[in-house]
């Protein structure tokens, strides 16, 4: 491999200096004009930090469960949604200067496509702790405005949704609450009219019914006793007046009754036989033994009507069976009473056995309703707290004590456009200038076949070179050509210069240019 020459390529250039500059100054001219026709787009930022809850969480906690992610995606498609952009593109007149007039949608479109948003994340934690919003456009002072009401909106989108996110929790637990307020006084009535309904025989009532079903076994006891001794007594009476009322015995038949004459005797067996069927059986003893003694009494008054006279009972045992006519009736009546009042404690009994019989399946089901009842009054007392807690976090949101988002830089006027780019523009002007001159000279170099040295002569024809002499040029042709090099040298110049003015005052205008040129003189 043969060694690079440097000096062969600066002859060449020497030689093609005019390929290499020539191309070299228009495309730098051309890059100049692109550079100033090119459109200018300026961009501005806003930095939204993230601020969190200023009341502590353990204090109030918060209601809006979603992360600042999740409501930053949705805000964003809010804010970037085709109605909101449509009336920033009214308010602020963007793209009234489009060519042909832009369709609405293309518009709306290219506005979204020209909003940028950067989401920073703490080193901490993944969740964000604040974002920037960028915006460009040709109209520098529309940018800044555009930026500056793209967060606001950010700003109230936010507010709007945490708000509505609370507000909505707090109703949707007022609505459950209403609903589980309704349900309980439902469990209230029913177990309400459960207790009347089966009141006395409740499970905390049985060991006030077993005292009482002991008093009353006590009582029924007492009232049986007391009515076989009345019974007795009652037996007795019935005796004594059956002997006060028997006659005398007469020979042959001691079996035969007393025949007592008189109608008050007959008339008082009469009413106490009536006495007795009203209180007894015809099957009753009592009632047949009197029975009987008054069939005799009427037999031997028809049969012995002359030969028996009548005979008196005296006074004393007139009184005497009255007396015990009266203590029959009252031991009757006292009979009477005592069954009733055995016949009552017997039912009573009765129904204090059933509700203690029915206690068990009481507490069951009373178990079972004040399960259900305790059931949701624990809801009711849970949604009721959470409800207040609600309330609070409402309050909270409303007057923005919670996580917000507060503008940190606002967006301002930008002096530069980011587009295009100055620098990068220069950097590939120059680069392809000098590709494009340094191409073309060589590309006319190596298209020359004359010989450039002795050493190519020697090797092209095979011949030895002997002498190798420069070409002389008098006085008088040097500063020809002297002249006429420092007379191209100015031309280029002067045409390169007077080219870039022209560039210049085409692309800015003269008052623009002129306006530029001053500005530049007084601040040196």
């Amino acid at each position: 491999m043969e060694n690079f020459d440097l000096t062969k390529y600066i002859d060449m250039a020497f030689r093609r200096k005019w390929w290499i500059i020539i191309p070299f100054l228009l495309t730098v001219l051309a890059g100049l004009t692109y550079a100033l026709v090119a459109p200018k787009v300026y961009q501005a930022e806003t930095l939204i930090l993230v601020q969190p809850q200023s009341v502590p969480q353990n204090i109030v906690t918060p209601i809006v469960s979603t992360s600042v992610d999740d409501r930053l995606r949705t805000i964003a498609q809010q804010v970037t949604s085709r109605t909101n952009l449509e009336s920033i593109i009214k308010q602020y007149a963007l793209y009234s200067d489009s060519k042909n007039g832009m369709l609405i949608d293309d518009k709306v479109a290219l506005l979204r496509k020209n909003i940028t948003i950067d989401v920073s994340h703490s080193s901490r934690s993944r969740e964000s702790n604040a974002f920037t919003i960028r915006f460009q456009g040709k109209d520098p002072r529309k940018v800044m405005e555009v930026t500056n009401a793209l967060a606001s909106n950010f700003i109230s989108e936010n507010l709007s949704i945490r708000e509505k996110q609370a507000t909505g929790t707090s109703t949707f637990l007022a609505n459950e609450l209403a609903t589980m307020k309704q349900r309980l006084a439902q469990k209230e009535e029913a177990l309400k009219k459960y207790r009347e309904k089966y009141m006395g025989g409740l499970p905390e009532q049985l060991q006030t019914n077993l005292s009482i079903l002991e008093r009353l076994q006590a009582q029924l006891d007492q009232y049986g006793q007391n009515l076989r001794d009345a019974e007795n007594r009652k037996i007795a009476i019935q005796k004594q007046i059956a002997d006060a009322m028997r006659p005398p015995s007469v020979a042959g038949d001691q079996s035969v009754p007393e025949t007592v004459t008189g109608p008050d005797q007959l008339t008082n067996l009469r009413n106490q036989l009536a006495s007795l069927e009203a209180r007894y059986t015809p099957n009753h003893p009592d009632i047949i033994r009197l029975k009987e003694t008054i069939s005799k009494l009427e037999a031997q008054q028809k049969e012995e009507p002359s030969a028996t006279s009548p005979r008196r009972v005296s006074p004393e045992t007139q009184r005497m069976l009255q007396a015990l006519n009266r203590q029959l009736i009252n031991v009757g009546l006292e009979i009477k009473g005592l069954k009733s009042e055995i016949a009552k404690t017997q039912a009573q009994i009765k129904w204090y056995q059933k509700k203690v019989e029915d206690t068990p399946k009481r507490e069951q089901e009373l178990l079972s309703l004040n399960r259900d009842y305790e059931n949701i009054k624990d809801l009711y007392n849970s949604l009721l707290n959470r409800k207040l807690e609600a309330e609070i976090a409402v309050s909270m949101e409303k007057k923005q004590k919670g996580e917000r988002f507060q503008v940190i830089d606002t967006a301002k006027l930008p002096q530069r456009p980011v587009k295009p780019d100055m620098r990068k523009i220069l950097l590939l002007t120059l680069v392809l200038a000098l590709g494009l001159g340094g191409g073309l000279a060589y590309l006319v170099e190596m298209m020359d076949s004359s010989y450039k040295s002795p050493e190519e002569a020697e090797k092209d024809l095979g011949l030895p070179i002997l002498v190798s002499m420069p070409i002389r040029y008098t006085k008088k042709e040097l500063r020809r050509m002297k002249s006429r090099r420092i007379l191209a040298y100015v031309s280029v110049s002067v045409g390169f210069v007077a080219a870039a003015v022209a560039i210049v005052v085409a692309a800015k205008g003269l008052d623009k240019t002129l306006e530029y040129v001053n500005g530049i003189i007084g601040r040196i």
